[in-house]
């Protein structure tokens, strides 16, 4: 360690290792600003927070960026009024560019440069992901062990309900035969619900393989593209390069055929526009509970829509069972969706305000290219 501390002094005072490149490999966003809230630096995680470069963002004022009332501003003042630094902690900064994060602040002044501030900001996401998987996992279990009692001690009365139907109805009137047919028919619906219920009963493991989710995401854009009939044209925006995901080829088409549909459907009527994005996030774990263990999720796919949103009031429950904003809807689609990325171990994410809504499904890689 100590002989690494060495070279890592002497790369610094050769100048091999640049402060910029430091600050360019931290995940946290690095912000410096002056006296009138102008920013003087961004780091690459700055840049990718702002969804703007650091040329484009120098020298703009971070009123522009943010709300003049965010708790960004007064922690500023505070760190330059008192000369020291000052932290506050699960901050809410939100605009329309950059949508909503839950952050860490720390602001602290800049040694040498009169009235300038650093402010390192470090997403909570990471945590708030793994809470709500677990949610979301629970709520899947909920309703597995609903489909398994709804199979069990519903459809197998309700076969026999149908059966004296059928018999009644040899021996009644013309008249009473429509009633003999409403039982059966409403015997028919009912087992039909409960025919949708069962696709979450737990039916073992299922035998997962190296996909290509490109190959998936395509024959996912063709469906809902001919589905819409002509009027709707998927964009895509794909990372050429990505590795092969580790998972069930029918159960992930299943995920990303909810979720695109769902995006067409919540569009306006004019002007609305559906967007695939894949990519590769390089060092992206997340800690698993009760466990010291940490996985790794390196494919993220994104759906991107223009809709009106989700409501505020749904959004803590969105892939709850029964909880849906369609009209006539059932509520199991987004349900389904969380128990099988979280069967393929993998973490789902709703980012939604008016005029924003995107969803994100990080999973993981096939071991055959772990060497990527």
């Amino acid at each position: 360690m100590d002989q690494i501390m060495l070279d890592t002094r002497r790369s610094v005072q050769t100048g091999t290792l640049s402060p910029d490149a430091v600050l360019n490999s931290l995940r946290s966003v690095i912000v410096v600003v002056d006296a009138d809230a102008r920013i003087l630096y961004v780091n690459s995680a700055g840049e990718h927070f702002f969804c703007s470069s650091a040329k484009h963002l120098a020298g703009q004022s971070l009123d522009h960026l943010m709300p003049v009332d965010s708790p960004l501003f007064t922690l500023i003042r505070q760190a330059r009024a008192g000369g020291c630094p000052a932290a506050e902690y699960d901050v809410a900064l939100e605009n329309p560019k950059i949508g909503r994060h839950v952050v860490n602040i720390w602001a602290s002044p800049l040694a040498d440069v009169p009235d300038a501030i650093v402010v390192s900001m470090q997403e909570q996401s990471i945590a708030a992901k793994i809470e709500r998987q677990l949610s979301h996992r629970g709520a899947a279990r909920s309703v597995s062990a609903l489909a398994a009692m709804l199979a069990h001690e519903v459809k197998n009365p309700l076969a026999g309900i149908r059966g004296a139907a059928q018999l009644l109805e040899q021996n009644v009137s013309a008249e009473d035969r429509a009633l003999t047919r409403l039982i059966r028919d409403e015997t028919d619906r009912v087992c039909a619900l409960v025919d949708r219920m069962e696709v979450f009963s737990d039916g073992g493991p299922q035998a997962r393989e190296p996909v290509n989710i490109h190959q998936v995401l395509n024959r996912v854009r063709m469906l809902v593209e001919s589905g819409a009939g002509g009027a709707l044209s998927i964009a895509e925006n794909y990372d050429p390069s990505l590795p092969a995901v580790y998972g069930h080829r029918d159960q992930l088409t299943q995920v990303f055929l909810n979720l695109v549909k769902n995006a067409a459907e919540a569009l306006p009527s004019a002007g609305g526009k559906v967007t695939i994005t894949t990519r590769y996030g390089h060092g992206v774990r997340f800690a698993v509970p009760g466990s010291h263990a940490r996985v790794h999720l390196p494919l993220m796919i994104s759906i991107h829509d223009n809709g009106e949103g989700v409501p505020d009031d749904i959004k803590p429950h969105i892939f709850d069972p029964f909880v849906t904003t369609k009209r006539g809807g059932s509520g199991l689609g987004l349900a389904l969706v969380a128990k099988i990325i979280g069967e393929h171990g993998g973490v789902i994410e709703v980012d939604s305000q008016p005029g924003r809504t995107e969803v994100r499904v990080r999973l993981p890689m096939a071991a055959t290219n772990e060497g990527r």
